[in-house]
Parts: structure tokens; sequence; C-alpha cells
């Protein structure tokens, strides 16, 4: 700790030890929160429908047998949910569902 804080780590003379100020938080705006569920809907099943299809067709065309087949499905599948993340992540910076 450093020399200006107390045994607790608050500084000598604060008002209010042991109280936080939290920021207020915005009523939620629910035309943005359905667009926004709406679309991760959509486009979620679209990625993760392409990552399946896409590790069955490469499997089959390459011949890989059963096991590397679902595997690389679901790498393809992992793929598309980090997709499906940050999409949703610059969805929320261009309509935010607070304020």
């Amino acid at each position: 700790m450093g020399c200006d804080s107390g045994p607790h780590g608050l500084r000598p003379g604060s008002r209010n030890p042991g109280v936080v100020k939290v920021a207020k938080s915005a009523p939620i705006n629910k035309t943005n929160a359905l667009t926004l569920a709406s679309v991760a809907v959509l486009v979620g099943t679209e990625l993760i429908g392409a990552g399946g299809a896409a590790g069955w067709a490469i499997g089959g065309l390459l011949q890989l047998g059963d096991t590397l087949t679902h595997l690389l499905e679901g790498v393809f599948i992992l793929c598309a949910l980090s997709g499906l993340f940050f999409f949703l992540r610059a969805a929320l910076a261009h309509e935010p569902i607070r304020g």
C-alpha cells in the first residue's frame, strides 16, 4: 500500500468509506435488443450450417472417413462460432442495447 492509504486501502479524510459510486445504467432499448437477437439467430444458423456442410463436403470429397469428417465439421463449426462472436461484437458497437 502507498503512503497515503489507510489500513483498508482508503485515503484518510474520504467522506464515505465503503461506498462505491456506480454509473447509472440506461434503460434497455427493446427494439435494438430484439433486432440484435434476431440477427444473432439468423447469422448464427447460417454460419453453423455452412461450417457443418463445408466439413461434410470436404471430408466426403477427400474420403477421410467418419471420424476425421466429424472432426473437420467440428473445426469449421468452431470457426463459425468465433465469426459469430466477432460479428455480434461489431453489431453491438454500432447498435447499442442500452441508451
